[in-house]
């Protein structure tokens, strides 16, 4: 690396919105950014270090991470889906510089005049970002290229090798995240901003999962030791929730304190791990309420009635037991449930702030294709509706996510407990208002849930333990690759379907508060009624196929974009090696049916 390499790397570091970069500048300036200035001081260890952080998915790829998911509605079939459409061509992520400058690093952290201690610690951080990267790469791509070192322009052999096989690879990610766990000192950071000891446990939680139940339910790959990875997730999870250091935030009681998560601008300190910082101080924002409230602007994702479904009813029963919930209109089937819900979707009584004045807020048709509108990240002030103005932190790795990966691997491995389940599972419906079923693990099977989910699962724990995950993570990102290594992308194929109309040209309260919000119609009456949406669900509009019907024609739940039709097969497990990298180098060779 050139000393304008070096430079240009710490001009980065310098500007990345953490605020771990902060106690990293107070430092006095160097007159010079030369390689041993980087290497011959903690304090040069710790700025080059910030130069990682762009690895982390931001703020606004959290939020979209849903984007492609089975349980949300959108304004258009992702390419990915599309018949015959998404190819070798259009895929993306074989971008290797990050991974160099790591492997620079962890090369050239070698000045013996630094202590072991200070060393090994960010060699630790270091380790911890090529793990996170290589299993971005890994879930991606499946086999890639192994490099634990920079290579030079003229180094043909390993720049045009062949992949290597994803044991290898996982098993030096593995290696990565125990160094990282046993050499990382910062045991505590109150921004919740820096790669913290914990930190690096609940990222091995999160991607020995992963490898564990990928490798369990992919076998035609015939990849071995699930069993250990399983263990290593469930081990480093424990390691986390022995250390006392987190919890679950219950601040503003049930109905309050799980979407203060994702709408405090200042981390929740116990629950948050990892957060992508928001400081309005320093003129960081995010388009939460921008990307989740715009007609125009984003992919209008709303939650389908399949999995609204899934939420149980506030005794702990399922939903789906009772009779009549599938004609039940969106006040009725929106009472008495798990208030995980109210505080994910708007629902009867929900408000928001406009010019100081506090309004009803119904789902707007003009957002939600389904009719189940989130409002997780959303802030309630209209005022930041509109451009990249929210002031919400959000978070990237919370406890939550750490006990989910605890109970998910217990279970896998066959060896939960009741006590698991209360700490785990209990706890998380606990905190969501749920009174029943939180002690003793489940032994009946929700017939609705694995029906239409997971009819290949018959453990009662697992299943529960499946509804959880998807309604505690909904919209962070997760469930993409969870049904990946489920082997459950089938289940991107099913229909979007949104709220029962019990009738055409009828007014609905969807809020409850006296007057009528909108009306499902074949065309737009004479004298429409003020402040109500009219939404046209004929069969054609204009010559063509209505996207957005009624199951029934003039009854029955929304459905949204049937005439679009969307494709799965086992190939998609993993993206296409993309053209321009074949090109470069044929020996890395195409996943197959690519």
């Amino acid at each position: 690396m050139t000393t304008k390499n070096i430079t240009i790397y710490l001009l980065i570091a310098c500007c990345l919105p953490f605020a771990a970069c902060k106690k990293v500048l107070d430092q006095a300036p160097r007159a010079t950014a030369t390689k041993d200035a980087v290497f011959s001081n903690e304090a040069g260890l710790a700025l080059y270090t910030n130069s990682f952080y762009s690895i982390i998915p931001d703020a606004g790829t959290i939020m979209r991470g849903d984007a492609m998911s089975d349980f949300a509605a959108r304004t258009d079939v992702p390419d990915y889906l599309r018949p015959n459409v998404y190819n070798a061509t259009q895929s993306s992520g074989w971008n290797w510089s990050a991974l160099r400058n790591i492997n620079y690093f962890l090369v050239n952290n070698n000045n013996p005049a630094i202590s072991d201690v200070v060393r090994n610690n960010y060699n630790g951080i270091a380790r911890f970002f090529r793990a996170f990267w290589y299993f971005q790469m890994v879930q991606r791509f499946g086999d890639v290229p192994w490099y634990s070192s920079p290579l030079a322009v003229d180094d043909s052999t390993l720049l045009y090798k062949p992949r290597d096989p994803r044991t290898l690879v996982m098993d030096s990610v593995l290696a990565d995240l125990n160094y990282a766990c046993a050499n990382i000192t910062v045991a505590d950071d109150p921004s919740r901003s820096m790669i913290t000891k914990w930190v690096a446990y609940a990222m091995k939680s999160r991607i020995c999962l992963f490898e564990g139940t990928f490798r369990k339910y992919h076998t035609e790959l015939n990849l071995p030791n699930a069993t250990d990875w399983l263990t290593e997730a469930a081990d480093a999870a424990q390691q986390v929730m022995a250390s006392g250091k987190f919890s679950l935030n219950q601040a503003g009681g049930a109905g309050k304190s799980y979407r203060q998560l994702f709408i405090s601008t200042a981390p929740v300190t116990s629950e948050d791990i990892l957060i992508d910082v928001t400081d309005p101080n320093q003129g960081v924002f995010s388009d939460a309420n921008w990307y989740w409230t715009s007609a125009t602007y984003g992919n209008r994702l709303s939650l389908d009635r399949t999995f609204v479904n899934t939420y149980l009813n506030i005794d702990g029963t399922p939903f789906t037991n009772i009779a009549g919930h599938d004609t039940m209109t969106f006040p009725v089937e929106t009472q008495n449930r798990d208030l995980r819900l109210q505080q994910t979707i708007r629902t009867p009584g929900y408000t928001r702030i406009n010019g100081g004045s506090v309004v009803s807020a119904p789902p707007e048709f003009s957002y939600t294709y389904t009719g189940y509108m989130p409002i997780k990240y959303s802030l309630d002030d209209q005022q930041y509706d509109q451009g990249t103005i929210s002031t919400n932190s959000v978070p990237v790795i919370r406890y939550a996510e750490v006990l989910l990966n605890y109970a998910e691997a217990k279970a896998e491995l066959g060896t939960i407990t009741d006590q698991d389940w209360a700490n785990t599972i209990g706890a998380l419906r606990a905190r969501a208002g749920i009174t029943g079923g939180l002690t003793t693990l489940p032994t009946v099977v929700d017939p609705y849930l694995q029906a239409n989910y997971f009819p290949d699962i018959s453990d009662p724990v697992l299943l529960e333990i499946r509804r959880d995950r998807s309604i505690e993570l909904v919209f962070e990102g997760f469930r993409f690759y969870d049904l990946v290594r489920w082997k459950k992308g089938q289940l991107l194929t099913q229909e979007w379907n949104g709220i029962y109309v019990p009738a055409i040209n009828t007014l609905m309260d969807l809020d409850q508060n006296g007057t009528p919000d909108v009306s499902f119609v074949e065309s737009t009456p004479a004298n429409p009624v003020k402040g109500v949406t009219y939404v046209n669900i004929a069969p054609t509009i204009g010559g063509k196929v209505n996207p957005e019907q009624l199951k029934h024609g003039t009854y029955g739940e929304l459905t949204w974009l049937n005439n679009s039709p969307r494709v799965w097969s086992d190939n998609m497990y993993f993206y296409p090696i993309p053209e321009s990298a074949l090109l470069k180098n044929p020996k890395l060779g195409q996943n197959p049916g690519w």
